[in-house]
C-alpha cells in the first residue's frame, strides 16, 4: 500500500482525572461549541476566554490551533477510527464502513469542515513560507479504508489495489458532503447512498481491470547470424 506523504497528527494527551481532566475537557467542548456555533475555528485564546482559562493554562494542553483541531477531530471521530471488521468479503466491508461512520460524519460536520478549512488554509501558508505552527495532517482514512480493502487484495494486481485504496479515500470522509451538499444541494442520505455507490463503483472497476488477461510478452527477436551460431554451441 502507498505510504503518507506525511506523519499524522497526532492528539495531545488528556489527563486521566482530577482537575486538569476537566479543564482540558472544558476547553475541548468549548472549541466544539464555537465550531459548530459560531461557524469558525478558534484560537487557542479565545477557547481559554470563552472557557474563563488562562492562556497559559490553555496552551499547556493545546499548543496551537493543530493541536486543537487534532483534538476536537480525534474526540468527534474516535469511534470511527475503532472500527475493524472482520468480514471476510472487501465489499462488504466496505459496505459496513460506509454505513455505520457516514451517520457520524453527519452529526459533527460542521467540526469535520473546520478541519478541512484549517488544512487548506495552512496549505496556502505553508506554500507561502507564512505557516508559524506545525501543520495539521490529515489522513486516518487511510489505515480505516486499507483494513477495509484487504479481503480483496488477493483479487488484485497491486499497481490496481493502490489504485483503489486512493480513489476509495477521495469518497470516504467529509468531501462527498462538501460537493454533493454545497453544489448539488443533496439530502444527508442521498449524500450517503451516492457515496457508497460510487465506492461499489470503483470496486467493480478494480475487479474488471485486474481480471483482464494480461499481454504474454513475445520473445525478443534474434538475429539470423546469432541464431546460427547459437545452434552450433548447443550442438
Amino acid at each position: 500500500m502507498a505510504r503518507l506523504k506525511h506523519k499524522l497528527s497526532e492528539p495531545p494527551l488528556p489527563p486521566e482525572r482530577g482537575v486538569k481532566a476537566a479543564t482540558f475537557k472544558l476547553l475541548l467542548d468549548t472549541a466544539m461549541d464555537i465550531i459548530r456555533q459560531d461557524g469558525h475555528i478558534p484560537s487557542v485564546a479565545e477557547a481559554a476566554a470563552r472557557s474563563k482559562v488562562s492562556r497559559a493554562t490553555a496552551y499547556r494542553y493545546f499548543p496551537s490551533r493543530s493541536a486543537l483541531v487534532t483534538a476536537v477531530i480525534d474526540s468527534s471521530l474516535g469511534p470511527v477510527r475503532k472500527l475493524a471488521s472482520d468480514n471476510p468479503s472487501g465489499r462488504e466491508r466496505v459496505h459496513e464502513l460506509f454505513v455505520q461512520t457516514f451517520p457520524r460524519f453527519k452529526e459533527f460536520e460542521a467540526q469535520l469542515r473546520a478541519a478541512a478549512q484549517l488544512s487548506l488554509e495552512q496549505w496556502a501558508l505553508e506554500r507561502a513560507g507564512l505557516l508559524e505552527e506545525e501543520p495539521y495532517r490529515r489522513g486516518h482514512r487511510v489505515r480505516i479504508l486499507q483494513h477495509a480493502i484487504e479481503p480483496l487484495a488477493p483479487q488484485l494486481r497491486p499497481a490496481v489495489r493502490d489504485r483503489l485504496h486512493h480513489a476509495l479515500s477521495v469518497v470516504y470522509g467529509i468531501e462527498p458532503y462538501v460537493i454533493l451538499k454545497d453544489i448539488w444541494g443533496l439530502r444527508d442520505r442521498e449524500v450517503e447512498r451516492t457515496a457508497l455507490w460510487m465506492a461499489d463503483a470503483l470496486i467493480d472497476a478494480a475487479l474488471r481491470e485486474s481480471d483482464q488477461k494480461q499481454p504474454v510478452p513475445r520473445p525478443a527477436r534474434v538475429n539470423g547470424a546469432k541464431a546460427v551460431a547459437a545452434a552450433a554451441k548447443r550442438r
